[in-house]
């Protein structure tokens, strides 16, 4: 799996769901789940690494890490 990079650019705190962006432009969501230290939060304008898996016909961010 190769990683990528990204800024958080929405995260929902009451649904668990967020979006990281990458320098491309492209917006790539994620559930808090995939978030790697376990406390299932995040803070928007976060600089991240993450992988993309794919997952009910679209990818999204797993594995997500402060860059």
């Amino acid at each position: 799996m190769s990683t990528h990079h990204g800024t958080v650019t929405a995260f929902d705190r009451e649904v668990g769901l967020g979006e990281v962006t990458t320098p491309d432009g492209t917006a790539v969501l994620f559930h808090c789940i995939e978030i790697a230290d376990g406390t299932r939060t995040i803070e928007v304008g976060a600089v991240v690494e993450f992988a993309l898996i794919g997952k009910l016909g679209r990818y999204e961010a797993a594995g997500i890490t402060p860059a």
